[in-house]
C-alpha cells in the first residue's frame, strides 16, 4: 500500500516576531492600523499618545479610551502592550517612555514616529502666528527628533533597530496655506537622512514613511480629512472628491496601505534599506 509522507506541522511566524516597536500618535487613525499591523505580525508594543484636545488643531484628537481600545485590539493578537500618555513636546515625558519600554521589554527594536497633526491655516507664510508655527513644527519635527534621541542609544548597543518617520506628500512637495507643516516633514525627511548616515554602522536603520490623502477609516476613528474640510469651511464631500481627482490612480490612500509599508520597512526584509523615502500616494508626486 503506498502511503503519504506525513509533513510536520509548520508554526507560522510574523514578520516582526521577537520584537518591540514604539508607535506615538496610537489612539486612532494611522497610528492604531500601523500598531494592530505590527501586532498581526508578532511585534509586542509600547503604544504612545497625547490623549487630549490639543487648542489649534481643528479634529478631534485621541483619548485615553481610544489609546486603549488600540491596545485592546492589538492584545487580541497575543501581543504585550504597554500604554502611555505622553506629549512628545515634553522632554521629560518621552524619556519616561523609553524607560517604560526598556523596563518591560528590555530592548525597542522599531520606532515609528506617527505622531503628528495636519492643520491647514488659511495663511499665507507672513500671516502665521508664532504660536501656529511653533505647535506645528514642535510635534511634527521636533517631537520626533525626541523619540529617536531617546531610543537610539537601546538600537545602538544592540546593533540593531528600524527608525521610521511618517512624513507625507508634504516632505516632497509644498501646498498653499501648509506653510508650518510643509517645513516640519521636510524637515523630517531630512533628519531621517542624517540619522540614517549617524546609525549606519550600527546596523541601525531610518527610512521617512509618506503617506498621501488617506481616507478617513471609520474602523480607526480617523476624522482628520472632514474636519480639515471644515475648518477651510468646504463641503466635506467635495474636499474629498477634490482628492481623489488628483490621485493618478483616481483614490484616496487606506490607512491598510501605510500600515502595510510600515510593516515592511520595520522588519528584516528591509534590512539594507535606510536613508528613503517611501512614498504611498498612488502615484501623485511622480508628476
Amino acid at each position: 500500500m503506498n502511503t503519504k509522507p506525513v509533513s510536520s506541522p509548520v508554526a507560522a511566524t510574523g514578520r516582526l516576531d521577537g520584537k518591540t516597536a514604539v508607535v506615538t500618535g496610537a489612539a486612532r487613525g494611522l497610528g492604531r492600523c500601523c500598531a494592530v499591523r505590527f501586532a498581526a505580525e508578532g511585534a509586542d508594543l509600547v503604544l504612545v499618545d497625547v490623549a487630549e484636545q490639543l487648542p489649534g488643531v481643528p479634529y478631534p484628537l485621541g483619548s485615553e479610551s481610544q489609546l486603549d481600545h488600540t491596545a485592546k485590539l492589538c492584545r487580541t493578537h497575543g501581543a504585550a502592550v504597554v500604554t502611555a500618555v505622553a506629549d512628545v513636546r515634553d522632554p521629560a515625558a518621552v524619556e519616561e517612555v523609553a524607560a517604560q519600554a526598556l523596563d518591560r521589554f528590555g530592548t525597542v527594536d522599531v520606532l515609528l514616529n506617527n505622531a503628528g497633526i495636519a492643520a491647514p491655516s488659511g495663511k499665507a507664510v507672513h500671516e502665521l502666528a508664532e504660536d501656529e508655527w511653533e505647535l506645528m513644527v514642535g510635534i511634527d519635527l521636533t517631537g520626533a527628533w525626541r523619540m529617536t534621541k531617546a531610543v537610539v542609544p537601546t538600537m545602538i548597543e544592540q546593533r540593531s533597530g528600524s527608525v521610521i518617520n511618517v512624513a507625507s506628500t508634504a516632505g516632497l512637495v509644498g501646498y498653499r496655506h501648509f506653510a508650518g507643516y510643509v517645513a516640519a516633514k521636510h524637515g523630517l525627511i531630512g533628519l531621517t537622512k542624517a540619522t540614517a548616515l549617524d546609525y549606519a554602522p550600527f546596523r541601525v536603520r531610518a527610512n521617512a514613511l509618506c503617506p498621501g490623502s488617506v481616507r478617513d477609516d471609520p474602523l480607526h476613528e480617523g476624522r482628520m480629512l472632514a474636519e480639515i474640510a471644515r475648518s477651510l469651511d468646504v463641503d466635506v464631500d467635495e474636499h474629498e472628491e477634490i482628492f481623489v481627482q488628483s490621485q493618478p490612480m483616481n483614490a484616496l490612500i487606506e490607512p491598510q496601505d501605510i500600515a502595510g509599508a510600515a510593516v515592511w520597512l520595520a522588519g528584516d526584509d528591509s534590512r539594507q534599506v535606510t536613508g528613503t523615502t517611501l512614498t504611498v500616494d498612488g502615484g501623485f508626486s511622480a508628476r
